[in-house]
């Protein structure tokens, strides 16, 4: 089918984000199929502003530095399409020919994906809709893995391992290290913090994860018991740990614009609990944004998968497929291979898939080697990143150059 195609990204950014567009772009161009390839600035939003540039016009080393720089390269955003949105999205594809729908994001993407593949159909607009899988959170069903988890999770491992160090060997009044990691109902991200345990003694000590109910009675318990054994406490724990009732630990008023409540303090709570209950120096190590931003400490393996899920996307398209998302599909066996596979859109959007309690231990306070055995393939191999002045040389889509006018 003749036309032109559209890529966009929304929600969270991941170390490997750009490595999806990338293998979009440069698919698309590869297929010479004789249309253009737009992006959307900041997501569907963009797209409904009219805010959307043709890449034909940007420097292809810029677009092939995608492939080792953090953050979304086209930039992102959080927002609920509606009925209305709906409607003008598919008079702006009329307009500009586009043929081929590119959306790159996690649940509530998905979802955004889905509502476009949807309003395509309703309105008789032939239209290929494809959604590119990423999360950090990896928990969109359906598929055994998400882009931008496996690098995420190695600087996690990497962190806990580090600063475990830290804690071990010096003679200080801090006994206790708290890691608030990433991770509202899902606690993949938490959990990979189990990755840089060598040792028995070594840390992490605790894990806490958003799956089972949360007891602060219980939690006082584990900690103390760790510090009678080995005289320090390492603890990584989620961001959305709430009690038997469902109730957060940590979450403020507010809400995105999905309806999400916002979380933040659980690592300083924990600290004060520490500190208050059992009278033990702690700290609370928060990384925020800096756990999915690490592209220097990414998974090669990471890479080359979301590279190669958005290459798949435009393979997917151009040979009639639509209303699917990419999926990562793990060959059976003791050695690790991953494959690109498909799902239909309507089974992953807003839909989260948690941790099996199977690979959470009986205590409810670290993961079994099930999960250590899930996850350690998809942190494996490093990136040799072009550097200049000892820091990364990283790109910068131009979003002036190209512009659409509609």
């Amino acid at each position: 089918m003749s036309g032109n195609a559209i890529i966009a990204q929304s929600g969270g950014p991941t170390a490997v984000i750009n490595n999806s567009v990338c293998g979009v772009i440069q698919e698309w161009y590869r297929a010479n199929t004789g249309g253009k390839m737009y992006a959307g600035i900041a997501g569907i939003k963009g797209i409904l502003e009219g805010d959307i540039i043709d890449l034909g016009y940007q420097d292809p080393k810029v677009i092939d530095g995608l492939r080792y720089t953090p953050g979304a390269g086209l930039w992102s955003c959080r927002y609920k399409v509606n009925g209305d949105d709906q409607e003008k999205l598919i008079d702006i594809c009329k307009k500009l020919n586009i043929r081929y729908f590119f959306y790159n994001g996690g649940n509530d993407s998905m979802d955004t994906a889905y509502k476009t593949y949807q309003a395509a159909v309703a309105s008789g607009w032939e239209m290929q809709v494809i959604g590119v899988p990423k999360t950090v959170d990896n928990d969109l069903p359906f598929t055994d893995h998400c882009p931008g988890y496996g690098s995420a999770a190695k600087y996690i491992a990497t962190t806990v391992l580090e600063t475990g160090y830290d804690l071990q060997s010096v003679s200080t009044k801090t006994k206790v290290t708290i890691l608030e990691a990433m991770g509202r109902n899902a606690g993949w991200l938490t959990a990979a913090g189990a990755l840089a345990k060598r040792t028995p003694d070594e840390a992490p000590h605790l894990i806490y994860l958003p799956e089972v109910a949360f007891s602060k009675d219980q939690f006082l318990k584990d900690v103390e018991a760790v510090y009678k054994r080995l005289g320090y406490v390492y603890i990584v724990a989620s961001e959305g740990l709430a009690d038997a009732d469902g109730n957060y630990f940590c979450a403020s008023d507010n809400k995105d614009a999905f309806g999400h409540a916002q979380l933040s303090g659980l690592g300083d709570a924990l600290k004060q609990v520490v500190e208050g209950e059992l009278g033990l120096k702690a700290r609370c190590n928060t990384l925020g944004s800096a756990q999915r931003s690490a592209t220097h400490w990414a998974s090669k393996t990471d890479m080359d998968e979301a590279y190669a899920a958005g290459a798949t996307a435009v393979k997917y398209a151009l040979a009639g497929k639509t209303g699917v998302m990419v999926s990562l599909d793990r060959a059976p066996g003791n050695v690790y291979q991953c494959t690109m596979g498909e799902v239909p859109l309507e089974k992953v959007a807003n839909i989260e898939k948690k941790i099996p309690l199977e690979w959470i231990n009986q205590e409810h306070n670290y993961v079994t080697q099930e999960f250590i055995d899930y996850a350690r393939p998809l942190i494996i191999g490093e990136p040799t990143l072009p550097m200049e002045n000892g820091v990364p040389a990283y790109v910068t889509i131009d979003r002036n150059l190209g512009k659409v006018n509609l």
